[in-house]
Parts: C-alpha cells; structure tokens; sequence
C-alpha cells in the first residue's frame, strides 16, 4: 500500500473521522489497475491513491460518497465492456470489482 495512503487511513482514524477505502479485488480483461489498486475517499470528494482514474473511477467515487454516507461497506461491479462504457469513454473493456470499506 501506498506510504500516501497508509498515513491519510492514520490521519482519519486519529481524528475519528470517517472515509472509504477503494480496493480492487478482482478483475476480468483489460482494466486501468489490476487486483490490490486503492484510493481514499473523503466526505468532501478529496481523493487520496487511483484505481486508474477515468469514468470508473468517477463511478465508484459516487458510490464511494454513498456508502460513507450510509455507513456500510459493499462490493461494488464496473463494467467496461458494452456500448454506453465505449459513448462514457470507458475503453478498457473489462470489468472490475471493488470493495469499498467504511473505514
């Protein structure tokens, strides 16, 4: 893990904040990171590492926001492969899944 990441994770724990860990924990084709990629997501949309940046990274963002909002951690599934991926600039053709965790 990122020296970056790991000291942000300390910051938040030290201030009891709240923020989620992105991880990718699997993938299928071509995708922008492979398994092990993650990034931070703070309450405000600060983003602290990548899992390759893009549409899916902006996808799971949202989704990112949501689950600290909600205060659960889930799987969550991004698809590069079809027609509307292609028209949002997603040209990888893969698919990946992350876990996003309250941290």
């Amino acid at each position: 893990m990122d020296f970056d990441l790991l000291t942000a994770i300390g910051l938040i724990k030290e201030d009891e904040g709240k923020a989620a860990l992105v991880t990718v924990i699997n993938t299928k084709g071509s995708t922008p990171r492979k398994a092990g990629s993650k990034m931070l997501v703070y309450p405000n949309g600060q983003v602290v590492g990548t899992i390759g940046g893009g549409c899916a990274e902006a996808e799971v963002k949202i989704k990112a926001l949501q689950a600290i909002d909600d205060g659960r951690s889930f799987t969550y599934e991004i698809s590069m492969l079809n027609d509307a991926a292609a028209e949002e600039g997603m040209v990888c053709g893969g698919i990946m899944e992350v876990f996003i965790q309250i941290v």
